[in-house]
């Protein structure tokens, strides 16, 4: 009776991440779904052929097509010189700064970026004197178009090549072995092995990359320069905020929604699932090698291409920094600052466990159904967290404050629903970080963990924990600073009396007070470093065995 009672609990427990799945599953779909619904619910009926008939709306449309290409042509386009040459060169003077400052360029808020470009590149910046030697006219080339695609290659384009360097380094070292062996040409290893490996990346990066540009906000808004230069999230966030045009909105959501997700499925109708987020890999590969390619003319192009990455990504840092330097006399007389970074904290430590919590049970049940040969219903269960890329987070937060309306309140309500569709925006990053450890278990372990009949809370412990440790601290990280960065829904939702960081750092931008902007864009840079540190430094683990974690020797040329 007791073994009876007892394999009954074991088959509980075995099913318990098909239930946690499934629940999560429920919740991704139905609150986005369901938000979406009451947009459509509490507007009247749609006209669609406003978009084309409407020259403002038709306008709005062709501008977010043309600025999101371009921008994702750009950074694809360069960022395959840069990832080559970084993989050319694994050890230069500053090398592990910029793969750390490439690295941060997804979560890095959006008002950070924009006050160290305006620093740099605006009509009183760094770069103005230059401009104005070169072209005898004043500089005005970072508002408007220009302005929001140099904001754009910005973030992207060290995203693109970081990412294209990790696959590079994915490369089996036999490869390199056989390159060696045969004396290949640059071209050659060009075709043979770096192109496959980049390819593989290509089409769901660009489809990343279009989906950012596509949806953005805060570059828009603060670089666009006039309705000539909007986009459809701004339009959608001026038909909630100021018009109250919901059926507007829900046409510009649908748009979105459409052209996200037809991109989307080209995207993932290419094959193959490779992660869209910079893993915490060990030593590159190349780092073994001096390779052959690496002489030659490549000396020049590949310090262009590097040169160029470090002077499009580390002035605008350095000037944040920098101009916060001299604003820190204006940090102790702020009383808004610091109950504004507590609050950003909080909010952002619920967003960041809220996501990955979701992550961990779509993942767990997506390997549970895989694990029995339900493979479409796994796929399934793993997409829904991709539904926040093609939601727009506004039309989120908008249906659901339509659902929670008769009983939603002001205040801490409010910020619960921020915090709830920050959740949601960092869902499909926390699951990209998190799905290798769950989802890829050695064959030999498995089948170890099968014939000892390990289940349950011991197979977490032995075979899970170790490998998901780490991942874990960096999808919380990523959660964390997203969440911290976000100002599209707190624009919406959030009081201007008790603001975020962003908000408040908005502002002061508003409010042409520099110093106070200065001041308070450090310390959101400051809290964005210190919580991948504390991350890092909280999740690391000392190997066991030290000498297998020595450098290995440099080996020959290639």
């Amino acid at each position: 009776m007791a073994q009876r009672q007892q394999s009954l609990n074991r088959h509980a427990l075995s099913r318990l991440p098909l239930w946690a799945g499934l629940a999560a599953f429920v919740a991704v779909v139905g609150l986005g779904l369901g938000s979406l619904t009451a947009l459509l619910w509490q507007a009247p009926a749609l006209q669609v052929a406003m978009l084309w008939q409407e020259p403002y709306l038709a306008g709005v449309l062709r501008f977010t097509f043309w600025q999101a290409s371009l921008s994702t042509l750009l950074a694809l386009g360069l960022g395959i010189p840069v990832a080559l040459a970084l993989a050319r060169r694994p050890r230069f003077p500053g090398r592990g700064l910029l793969l750390r400052a490439m690295e941060l360029s997804l979560v890095i808020p959006s008002l950070i970026a924009l006050f160290g470009l305006v620093a740099v590149h605006g009509r009183r910046g760094w770069a103005a004197p230059l401009w104005e030697w070169l072209t005898g006219s004043p500089s005005g080339y970072l508002y408007g178009l220009s302005g929001i695609v140099l904001a754009h290659v910005f973030y992207n384009l060290p995203l693109a090549a970081r990412l294209m360097l990790q696959e590079l380094e994915r490369s089996p070292t036999v490869h390199w072995r056989l390159v060696a062996q045969l004396g290949l040409s640059r071209f050659a290893i060009w075709r043979t092995l770096e192109w496959p490996a980049i390819r593989r990346l290509l089409p769901r990066l660009a489809a990343l990359i279009f989906t950012l540009c596509f949806t953005s906000f805060a570059i828009v808004m603060t670089l666009g320069g006039g309705p000539g230069s909007s986009t459809l999230e701004v339009a959608l966030y001026q038909a909630l905020k100021f018009d109250n045009d919901l059926a507007l909105a829900a046409l510009l959501a649908l748009t979105q929604l459409v052209i996200c997700l037809g991109l989307w499925s080209l995207a993932i109708a290419q094959g193959g699932a490779p992660s869209l987020i910079v893993g915490d890999s060990q030593t590159a590969l190349f780092t073994k090698w001096r390779r052959r390619d690496a002489q030659g003319i490549s000396w020049l192009t590949d310090g262009l291409s590097i040169g160029g990455l470090a002077l499009l990504l580390l002035p605008p840092l350095a000037a944040v920094v920098l101009a916060g330097l001299s604003g820190l006399p204006d940090i102790l007389t702020q009383p808004r600052l610091w109950p504004a970074t507590l609050r950003s904290l909080v909010m952002a430590l619920g967003a960041g466990i809220g996501a990955v919590m979701l992550a961990l049970a779509l993942l767990g049940g997506s390997g549970w159904l895989r694990a029995r040969g339900r493979r479409f219903l796994g796929g399934v269960i793993e997409g829904s967290g991709q539904l926040i890329l093609v939601l727009p987070a506004l039309v989120m937060g908008t249906g659901l404050f339509l659902l929670l309306r008769p009983r939603l309140g002001g205040g801490f309500e409010g910020y619960a629903l921020v915090v709830l569709v920050n959740a949601f925006m960092a869902l499909p990053f926390a699951m990209q970080v998190l799905r290798g450890a769950l989802l890829e278990l050695p064959l030999a372990q498995r089948r170890v963990a099968q014939q000892l009949d390990i289940h349950g809370w011991p197979r977490f412990r032995w075979l899970l924990w170790p490998r998901l440790r780490r991942p874990l601290g960096l999808a919380l990280a990523y959660a964390m600073t997203l969440s911290l960065g976000d100002f599209s829904v707190i624009a919406l939702f959030g009081s201007p009396a008790a603001p975020t960081l962003p908000m408040l750092l908005y502002q002061e931008l508003g409010g042409y007070r520099w110093q106070s902007a200065a001041a308070t864009a450090l310390v959101l840079l400051i809290c964005v470093v210190a919580v991948f540190g504390l991350v890092s430094a909280l999740t690391r683990r000392s190997p066991r065995y030290l000498w297998k974690h020595r450098p290995e020797p440099a080996h020959a040329s290639l």
